[in-house]
């Protein structure tokens, strides 16, 4: 004969008691819905102060641009104001250098009107850089103008490439 074997008794019936003890369950649901919200007002925190952050960054930029091509604008028209056709050719960018030497500029600029008076616009930052300019002439004639600008590769200055019509 063989020597018995152990066999395990059946499993115990409904209503038994665990052998440790069970977790909490009530509460549960309350802990996890204050979790997500501390922490979707962390987030909310996080990306309203990015958002503002960014918001601010870009205002000042865009006074600071609008503040570079207004000088730039008004110092070339102060210098053809004064007659001092060097420095105008000088804060011209370098495309408008190369299309025209600083003799053909002094001729050109001196046989036109010259602009006594200027009021200038917003900065119009579209696929060409550009300021609107109300000038008044000599004669008294008024004339809305655009000083087309590009900025300097080396300073990032802007510079005026023309005043056009």
């Amino acid at each position: 004969m063989t020597a018995p074997t152990f066999v395990p008794p059946p499993p115990q019936g409904p209503g038994v008691q665990p052998p440790f003890p069970a977790p909490p369950v009530e509460g549960k649901g309350r802990r996890i819905g204050m979790g997500l919200g501390i922490g979707a007002g962390v987030l909310v925190l996080v990306c309203g102060g990015g958002a503002a952050a960014l918001v601010g960054l870009l205002s000042s930029a865009s006074g600071a641009l609008q503040e570079q091509a207004q000088a730039a604008v008004g110092d070339y028209l102060s210098a053809l104001k004064a007659g001092n056709y060097a420095d105008a050719y000088d804060s011209l960018c370098d495309r408008a250098k190369r299309d025209e030497t600083q003799a053909e500029f002094r001729t050109r600029i001196s046989a036109e009107e010259p602009i006594v008076q200027w009021t200038l616009g917003d900065l119009e930052l579209t696929y060409q850089i550009s300021v609107p300019v109300r000038a008044t002439f000599a004669g008294g004639d008024v004339e809305e103008l655009t000083a087309l600008l590009d900025q300097d590769t080396t300073t990032g200055q802007f510079e005026v490439c023309e005043l056009a019509e």
